[in-house]
């Protein structure tokens, strides 16, 4: 159960978190070229070419963790309910759950 439970924030909380970085990097790495084409203009195009295979680079890694992403999505279990029941398998442990835990407390 926590194997599932630690897979679904991965998958959930994973590309965002990989999203967030990227562009802070792609961010960074614009701002400190145009930087340095301000500074130097006649290497403008050395700085522009270097900016953009490292632009490159960075979205690889977003590409990188999309395919992650689509991937653990299917390992993680099915929890519509079977055919005829109303209830999912995941509300019924989460229901036993309160149960037990209402039943220890009294």
């Amino acid at each position: 159960m926590i194997y599932l439970a630690v897979l679904a924030f991965g998958v959930a909380l994973g590309l965002p978190i990989a999203v967030i970085a990227a562009s802070t990097a792609q961010g960074k790495a614009t701002s400190t070229a145009l930087e340095g084409i301000a500074r130097q203009p006649e290497a403008a195009s050395t700085i522009q070419a270097a900016m953009i295979i490292g632009l490159a680079l960075i979205e690889s890694l977003v590409i990188y963790s999309l395919l992650i992403f689509f991937l653990l999505m299917g390992k993680l279990p099915d929890v519509t309910p079977p055919e005829g029941e109303t209830i999912s398998p995941l509300e019924k442990i989460i229901q036993a759950n309160a149960q037990g835990r209402q039943g220890g407390e009294r």
